[in-house]
């Protein structure tokens, strides 16, 4: 079913993806909220921008934006994926327990924050460009992976990642030496086994957005994990 949005809000976008097709193309989507909230086994394509909360409480849906998307994707999302052939907003991934967020180019702040696992889901974000300040914090769980293409003299991630960390993964391609992290994280060198983990996410990435994967699988990464029983006590106890 094709749909345009031109003239349309959330609630009729909504109405017309919960009938009983699976395949949707979405038209001149244009900042409309909540698009695909809480859906399952729909494969929905849209040309245009949506607005934010693009997915929120997805469960099992395919999301594919053929643009730019803006703050909240996958807002707390417990299954599915959601693909952006541009770049997003802040707060991508926010609380989600599950699933799967592609971004060809950049993210705002706060992307992963309260991320977490939930049961057997791993929920995961790759971000091909940079990410803005405040990258997984209180990440609870799931594995955050920052690609860097075509940053420039742009830093991977902005100020303050990882802040309140006490669960899951960030890997950053690279050595991130001008990047500082707070103190409660273990910064090291990805190893083998740690790429090997990631390898199937960057296959992925790379058959989305045309990037050859063997590149990006033989890059340097740098592992940022967890590296406090209580992440919280130099933020809030004086020493």
């Amino acid at each position: 079913m094709i749909i345009d949005a031109h003239e349309l809000g959330h609630k009729e976008i909504n109405d017309l993806l919960r009938t009983d097709q699976k395949e949707f193309t979405i038209e001149n989507a244009c900042g409309q909220r909540f698009i695909a909230s809480g859906m399952s086994g729909k494969n929905i394509t849209i040309n245009g921008v949506p607005g934010n909360a693009l997915g929120a409480y997805l469960n099992g849906c395919t999301l594919t934006v053929n643009s730019n998307a803006q703050d909240a994707v996958g807002d707390t999302m417990n299954d599915g994926e959601i693909i952006v052939h541009g770049s997003i907003g802040d707060a991508a991934g926010y609380a989600m327990r599950g699933g799967n967020i592609y971004i060809r180019g950049n993210a705002g702040y706060r992307a992963g924050v309260h991320m977490k696992t939930y049961k057997d889901k791993i929920p995961v974000i790759v971000i091909g460009g940079t990410a803005g300040s405040f990258l997984g914090e209180y990440q609870a769980g799931g594995i955050i992976i920052v690609l860097g293409i075509d940053r420039k003299d742009r830093k991977i991630a902005g100020n303050f990642p990882s802040t309140g960390m006490h669960g899951g993964k960030v890997f950053l391609r690279g050595n991130c030496d001008d990047i500082l992290f707070p103190s409660q994280v273990s910064k090291n060198t990805a190893q083998k086994e740690d790429i090997k983990e990631i390898k199937p996410y960057l296959e992925k990435f790379s058959q989305y957005f045309g990037y050859d994967a063997d590149e990006l699988l033989n890059s340097d990464y740098t592992l940022i994990t967890p590296d406090s029983r209580n992440p919280y006590q130099q933020m809030y106890v004086a020493n």
